[in-house]
């Protein structure tokens, strides 16, 4: 994101920080939360395969993440929606 508007990660954080209701990490955890929740309802990609194209290194950190946000597992999740919802309301939903 920083690369196309030219700026620096560090500078758009601060940026984003300032004019922002919530921490630049806060919200790119969420926007990566509710991406994952799409790709678990629409494909058929492992719970793995899903973590990673959402960026994250580690399926577990991600798992943990997931159910912090949706309180189910991202498996539970694939199974009983039919369509991926929003995180629950809270200080991590302000973006």
């Amino acid at each position: 994101m920083a690369r196309r508007i030219a700026t620096s990660r560090r500078q758009l954080q601060r940026c984003f920080d300032e004019h922002g209701e919530a921490s630049f990490r806060r919200c790119l955890v969420q926007i990566r939360l509710r991406r994952a929740a799409e790709l678990l309802v629409e494909t058929s990609l492992p719970v793995r395969e899903v973590a990673a194209r959402v960026g994250y290194s580690q399926p577990a950190q991600f798992t943990k993440a997931f159910v912090r946000a949706y309180a189910v597992t991202p498996s539970c999740y694939r199974t009983g929606r039919a369509e991926p919802a929003p995180p629950p309301p809270g200080p991590a939903s302000v973006c």
